[in-house]
């Protein structure tokens, strides 16, 4: 995907910014520039905070990159209460501090768009994917640390790309990725992970495994 499509501050952080470098400007106009010191580092604080860096996606065959920048909570097997089936669930925490946008962890075709409700974690937004090999991922994305609504920006019947831009969560979040039960995970509860860059792991077939 083309670099140039996407800026390097992501759209949700323009008007704030924008707004924060004006103040500052009327402040240096009228007061000076020691009194439109805090603005102008308030402007560059949001700018970092809303940053949309390029990330490099790894050419592995049937990988499954992080859908969002964090550290890993934990690794298990579980029932999937999306899809009705035996599953392997990777939790993300994303921290203030990562990159706020989120993306497809696989290429594939987005099958649904998933809801559900917790009577401890409050709602959940889902976002189902199948890939051209027929496996089923499921991406799950909780209320921000704010109770921020996380944003989706793809569609049921949309094809996305691995490392497409999905979505975005202000102020971090946490994350459930669902992977079918035979995958091959490579990363460990700890590991801090970047969206789009880092393997979670990779889908696994039966071919695959009377090959190796």
């Amino acid at each position: 995907m083309a670099r140039s499509r996407y800026p390097i501050i992501a759209r949700q952080g323009w008007l704030p910014i924008a707004v924060s470098l004006c103040v500052a400007a009327l402040v240096w106009y009228f007061l000076g520039p020691v009194w439109a010191l805090p603005l102008l580092a308030l402007a560059a604080l949001t700018a970092w905070l809303f940053r949309d860096p390029y990330r490099q996606i790894p050419a592995t065959p049937l990988g499954v990159v992080s859908p969002a920048d964090g550290v890993v909570e934990s690794v298990d097997s579980v029932h999937d209460p999306f899809l009705q089936r035996d599953a392997i669930r990777v939790v993300l925490a994303m921290r203030g501090g990562d990159v706020y946008t989120t993306r497809s962890p696989v290429e594939g075709k987005v099958m649904d768009m998933l809801q559900a409700e917790s009577e401890n974690e409050g709602a959940a937004h889902g976002v189902w994917i199948k890939t051209d090999e027929s496996d089923d991922i499921v991406i799950v994305m909780r209320r921000g640390r704010l109770g921020s609504t996380p944003r989706c920006f793809v569609q049921c019947g949309e094809r996305v790309g691995q490392g497409q831009r999905c979505g975005f969560i202000n102020f971090g979040s946490r994350l459930e990725v669902y992977l079918p039960v035979n995958s091959r995970i490579d990363i460990r509860p700890g590991s801090h992970i970047h969206a789009g860059a880092d393997l979670l792991g990779v889908l696994v077939h039966k071919t695959d495994r009377a090959i190796s």
